[in-house]
């Protein structure tokens, strides 16, 4: 026998609330921080490369390799894997035909297949379960009806079958089920679904798991004719019932045989279904679970009185009700309650209720509530936000509130508990929701702060161009203090995390938020206040002008350059000096660019910050001194000056401690290529040797990056030109060999021949 009960229900062993939470909790992390198993990788190739796998019939859908040839199990997978991908098409499906697949638990919810597609692909395989929820319009319920019962052994052995959702054309009226006699479980939830069709179904010999919610039915009585064998009845919003309460009591009352009874209902419809249901004595003698979310005027008496009276009761719906306040339920040894009294309960209902939106949204915004200034790591509740979001993606409502639930679960420390796939997840999911719901600004503004957590941010898989997109946006268009500061910290961060051909892509995005930092830096500076936010606006130019000359001419068209040397004369804090410094060497790596920079004010104060005792102020100095020295064109007036200058970044370099000392602030490049004219440049030394104690400065520091990037950019080969040079300078020969000698085994990870 199919034994079928309300989803909260389940046969594990009975453990307390709390140390059920701690066990769902540690299951969660252990889940998503374990790689995915062997069969859904395959799987998972399998569905990306279908095309390529597959050949194409004359009519256009794909076929199998004749040789291919799936066990059930993994057959029920792919299918249910492309279902879940989106991937299952008229064309697709059709692998499915033929006898290459052994089908039988088959799940193709929301899918884009017609009629006739289904036909082909599924009705000749022996099925025991199908799930056809939300199916699109072309494939209607009468349709599957009739393709299911088109095979005698379906007829006979389909135990399962899930409808919900699923259309029904306007001129159809009967809805005929009588030929599947093997039919256990039954499900039509937000159906076109009418009293007539229920007594068709009441008649079906082995049925025993029905859910009709929220469909057109206006009478049970037809439910008497299944009385002794119906163990599980959802009638969840049951809103177009004409029958009076004491007529849908003598029914419910005769279904002696039941375990589950769901009569939840909406709860701004005021039903008092279930007061009365429980003021009776003499009704569902052998009932175990109970869904009475909804309801109105229950209390914790009346529903402590009606479980003691049933003690196999083990599951009892209460959210959107008064009741489950009382320490009876807490108390109450193997009973699970969904409601929204605590964690436990809120826990219990968004697992119960993950596919009713109107219950979603009442537990999460419980749950908002519970955590908001929550200590604990809670990542099997934070998954369960996850599953709410991604099954009501049109709901504002669940979206919004569980975006705020999302930032309470991970706030300020209790990220670094979560497993980063599940961080991932929820993410993508935001983005998702602000694509979905682009003029909503308090759910832009829960994205926002879900961004200014550093693990998310840092660690977390996500889509960082469309984050980017968005971020520079929402700085351009608001001016709140807080939200700017917000935005230019989650900028300065994931600029770095942009290649430059994204970057590129992002022109227009650029262009505005360049000039919108700009002019931040200037109030900040006009008001001489060195704040975070001025810090993290310095920095956010720094990482969108590097390796990106169209961010370089916007900084220059935007008056950056007279705005830096103002912060310059204004602050003269180690950490805004090394920012502004930085952004001067990205604009000095530009050849068309770099002659800008040639002008007495930026001369002077590079001149000035060369002396630095900051050793990576000098640094920064150095390299811009390097850069705009190395070509004499733009010096041809005033070449005494460009010696001047070469001598004296000569000298600095000779005062600095070893090319492997530490500096306060770290030094990070994504390319070695605007070094290599330097190292070329042989005419002058004082420019080679910048860039040698730079390369050999970061290599120290992270070899497993820059040796990498040496060897994959070419530019080992003009460290051994350096040390091979007849007319090098002895110093620039030395750092190269120290390159290419102390770093050689990790060279030779990346290279296999000789280095030099």
């Amino acid at each position: 026998m199919v034994h079928f009960l309300h989803p909260g229900l389940s046969p594990r062993t009975i453990v307390p609330p709390d140390a059920r939470e701690d066990m769902l909790g540690c299951l969660v992390v252990q889940e998503e921080a374990s790689p995915y198993s062997l069969v859904n990788i395959c799987l998972n190739i399998l569905v990306a490369n279908l095309e390529k796998l597959c050949s194409e019939r004359s009519d256009g859908t794909l076929c199998l390799p004749e040789h291919w040839s799936f066990p059930q199990e993994l057959a029920d997978r792919f299918v249910g894997m492309m279902t879940w991908q989106g991937k299952l098409t008229d064309r697709t499906a059709s692998i499915f035909q033929g006898n290459q697949m052994k089908l039988k638990l088959v799940n193709i919810q929301k899918a884009k297949i017609s009629t006739a597609a289904f036909l082909k692909a599924f009705c000749h395989h022996r099925l025991i379960e199908l799930d056809a929820t939300a199916a699109r319009t072309d494939l209607s319920i009468p349709d599957i009806l009739s393709g299911l019962c088109s095979n005698s052994w379906i007829q006979e052995n389909l135990r399962r079958l899930v409808l919900d959702s699923a259309s029904i054309p306007r001129d159809s009226r009967m809805l005929f089920f009588g030929q599947l006699t093997g039919l256990r479980v039954l499900s039509v939830f937000n159906v076109c679904f009418h009293s007539e069709d229920l007594v068709n179904v009441s008649q079906l010999p082995k049925l025993e798991s029905l859910d009709i919610s929220n469909t057109l039915v206006t009478n049970i009585s037809a439910l008497l004719t299944c009385k002794d064998r119906l163990r599980s009845l959802t009638m969840h919003y049951l809103k177009c019932l004409t029958m009076t309460k004491p007529q849908i009591l003598a029914v419910i009352r005769e279904l002696k045989c039941l375990l589950h009874l769901d009569i939840s209902d909406h709860r701004q419809l005021k039903s008092d279904l279930a007061f009365h249901l429980l003021q009776q004595k003499d009704i569902l003698p052998n009932i175990e679970s109970l869904d009475i979310s909804g309801g109105s005027y229950i209390t914790d008496g009346a529903v402590e009185l009606f479980i003691q009276q049933r003690p196999a009761m083990q599951f009892v719906g209460l959210l959107a009700t008064d009741a489950g306040y009382s320490d009876f339920f807490s108390a109450k040894e193997g009973l699970r309650v969904a409601g929204g009294a605590n964690i436990s309960q809120i826990s219990e209902a968004l697992s119960c209720y993950r596919n009713r939106s109107c219950f979603v949204k009442e537990a999460l915004y419980r749950l908002f509530t519970e955590t908001f200034s929550t200590q604990v790591t809670m990542p099997a509740i934070l998954k369960l936000v996850a599953v709410g979001m991604r099954n009501h993606p049109l709901d504002l409502p669940v979206q919004f509130t569980a975006s705020a639930c999302a930032l309470n679960l991970t706030r300020q420390g209790l990220a670094r508990g979560m497993p980063v796939r599940l961080l991932s997840e929820v993410t993508c999911l935001l983005f998702k929701a602000l694509k979905t719901f682009p003029h909503y600004q308090q759910l832009q503004k829960n994205c926002l702060l879900s961004l200014t957590n550093s693990r998310i941010l840092v660690d977390v898989p996500f889509n960082r161009f469309d984050a980017a997109k968005f971020v520079m946006r929402w700085l351009c268009k608001h001016e709140d203090p807080k939200m700017q500061a917000m935005a230019v910290s989650i900028i300065s961060i994931l600029a770095l995390q942009l290649s430059p051909e994204q970057t590129a892509q992002l022109k227009e995005e650029v262009f505005m938020a360049v000039k919108e930092l700009l002019a931040i830096v200037k109030q900040k500076t006009a008001e001489s206040l060195d704040d975070v936010t001025l810090l993290f606006t310095l920095k956010a130019l720094w990482n969108l002008t590097e390796q990106s000359p169209a961010a370089c001419r916007h900084f220059i068209e935007n008056q950056g350059l007279a705005i830096f040397i103002q912060v310059l004369e204004t602050f003269s804090e180690t950490a805004i000096q090394s920012k502004v410094l930085g952004l001067l060497n990205n604009i000095a790596e530009v050849r068309e660019l770099f002659s800008k920079l040639i002008t007495e004010d930026v001369v002077k104060h590079i001149s000035s910050l060369l002396h630095s005792k900051e050793l990576e102020v000098s640094y920064l100095a150095a390299g811009i001194i390097a850069h705009l020295t190395s070509d004499k064109q733009p010096w041809i007036s005033c070449d005494l000056q460009r010696r001047a200058l070469l001598q004296d970044l000569y000298t600095t370099i000779q005062n600095w401690p070893s090319s492997s000392c530490k500096m306060t602030a770290l030094i990070t490049y994504r390319s070695f290529k605007a070094f290599f004219p330097l190292l070329s440049n042989f005419s002058q030394p004082e420019v080679q040797l910048w860039a040698l104690w730079a390369m050999y400065h970061v290599c120290s520091k992270n070899p497993s990056k820059y040796c990498k990037m040496l060897v994959e950019e070419e530019g080992l080969q003009l460290l051994c030109d350096i040390r091979e040079h007849s007319e090098a300078d002895p110093q620039a020969q030395q750092i190269a060999a120290s390159i290419v000698d102390d770093f050689k085994m990790h060279f030779m990870n990346y290279q296999r021949p000789s280095l030099c």
